[in-house]
């Protein structure tokens, strides 16, 4: 018989353990990233928010943002510690009411250790204080807080919201958001959904916003600065909120006479993709320098550069049809951005057909006719783009092409029955390639695997045989459609 002997420290780690519940010995951290290999540290890992209260204050003349940031999650696995995602400068983090430790890692990450471990489906109420320049903050070699002369402006795809509010940053996690703001008397503060309410005091006013649909973190906004708001309503009865900066110069009469067509183009648009998704609309033009367009929750975000040549409805009428196809129904992962792009795109084209200036099938036949075979264009893959090709042209126009070859192959009875029951089918939550591919099958009753691999999975021009299947190509030099040119001008709407 032997006697084991045992070192005072291992014998004090031995009580250590046995004095641990066997419940807390099973927590582990939540994942740095969601799982998305395009952005492998985007998002996190261990929760998932219902909704984000954001409770702030700002001084457009030195950008200072500060405020509270009450985040309701639940957790989803035994959690010892979790990440937000998130830039500007934290005072104090309290999980479920208790004061939690909390630092910082890589170049977004805010990494909170709760005061006790969480076990798996606890409710978790996260409060951050918070302050901050925005502006002056980095990650990655770049700022997606845009400053104006006026204020500031948060509203980037794929991320914006760690600039402004710490967050789970991923379509895949989707909450309702209270944004409530107080900027100094005469500026404006600009979000998502419904303007509650707006109160004033000592010099200060307050604007409280609501979404109370689901939004992706991406597709919240903030907009700071003095704006000329306009209020209405569409035929059909939707709410519409839009606001121009009061220093937009030579752009503002071509920024109104597109933005102000809102609440039509709405309507026209729900005859295709069925019944507005949110409790309002509109959109907004601050004095930024960026180029871009982006599809902000119920309120879109245009640069005033999108008016340089006179009235764009077709940017319009492309970010709005991302209401329904990329904010109603989200991306999965960040590869699925054909389900955004080829769709706005593909409304694009309707309207043009609306307006007399060419129809979605002439459009299809040009894009086909207009690259080469060995032009780079085609081995843009726009069912799987990559994270450097997530905006490529390829993206809208082959993927738009790739809509028309459905359109063609199901036959327009299927296919519009397609395009207003998909958003329903998945309104408010996300879905993939794959899940379409999928839904478009049961609809049509037809195979189209080899259909949607050739379209949009092939990094090559789809040969001569498969387009004249697809009903296209069937003119090598098509005349180009009158939109052409106007479409082709807002292809850099999310490039930036």
């Amino acid at each position: 018989m032997h006697r084991r002997i045992i070192a005072p420290g291992a014998l004090a780690a031995a009580t250590l353990l046995l004095a641990i519940p066997a419940s807390a010995a099973t927590h582990s951290p939540g994942a740095p990233g969601i799982g998305d290999p395009y952005y492998p540290d985007y998002g996190n890992g261990g929760y998932d928010v219902s909704h984000y209260d954001l409770r702030l204050t700002y001084q457009p003349e030195t950008d200072q943002l500060s405020g509270t940031a009450t985040i309701s999650a639940r957790t989803t696995q035994d959690l010892s510690r979790f990440n937000l995602d998130f830039l500007l400068d934290v005072s104090e983090v309290r999980v479920n009411g208790a004061k939690a430790e909390f630092t910082t890692a890589r170049q977004h990450e805010l990494v909170v250790t709760p005061k006790t471990p969480l076990a798996k489906d606890t409710p978790m109420t996260v409060v951050v204080r918070y302050s901050g320049v925005p502006s002056s903050k980095s990650a990655y070699g770049f700022t997606a807080w845009q400053r104006t002369p006026d204020g500031g402006v948060a509203a980037g795809e794929p991320e914006s919201a760690w600039w402004w509010f710490p967050s789970n940053d991923h379509p895949l996690d989707k909450a309702t958001y209270d944004v409530s703001v107080a900027v100094p008397d005469g500026t404006q503060a600009i979000s998502n959904g419904t303007l509650q309410s707006t109160s004033s005091r000592l010099g200060w006013t307050r604007w409280n916003w609501r979404e109370n649909k689901p939004q992706a973190t991406y597709l919240a906004t903030l907009a700071l600065g003095k704006f000329d708001i306009t209020t209405g309503t569409s035929e059909s009865g939707v709410p519409v909120i839009n606001a121009y900066s009061k220093d937009l110069g030579d752009n503002d009469g071509a920024a109104r006479a597109s933005v102000e067509r809102t609440g039509e183009i709405l309507d026209w648009l729900t005859g295709y993709l069925g019944p507005y998704p949110f409790s309002s609309a509109g959109g907004y033009v601050p004095n930024t320098k960026a180029g871009y367009a982006l599809e902000t929750q119920s309120r879109v975000y245009y640069s005033p550069r999108q008016f340089a040549n006179g009235s764009n409805t077709s940017v319009v009428v492309h970010e709005l049809a991302h209401q329904w196809y990329g904010d109603s129904v989200s991306v999965k992962g960040w590869k699925d951005i054909w389900l955004n792009e080829g769709f706005a795109r593909y409304a694009q084209w309707l309207w043009s057909e609306h307006e007399g200036e060419g129809t979605a099938q002439q459009l299809a036949d040009y894009v086909y006719a207009s690259y080469p075979a060995d032009d780079p264009f085609w081995t843009v893959k726009p069912g799987d783009p990559g994270p450097d090709k997530q905006f490529h042209a390829a993206v809208y126009d082959r993927g738009a092409l790739a809509v028309q070859a459905l359109r063609n192959e199901i036959g327009d009875e299927a296919f519009f029955t397609l395009l207003k029951g998909w958003p329903r089918q998945h309104a408010y939550g996300n879905a993939s390639v794959a899940d379409f591919q999928k839904y478009a099958e049961q609809i049509s009753g037809k195979p189209l695997a080899a259909l949607f691999d050739t379209w949009l999975f092939q990094p090559s021009k789809p040969p001569a045989p498969a387009a004249r299947a697809a009903s296209l190509a069937k003119d090598p030099a098509p005349a180009q459609p009158k939109s052409w040119k106007k479409i082709q001008a807002t292809n850099d709407v999310h490039t930036h």
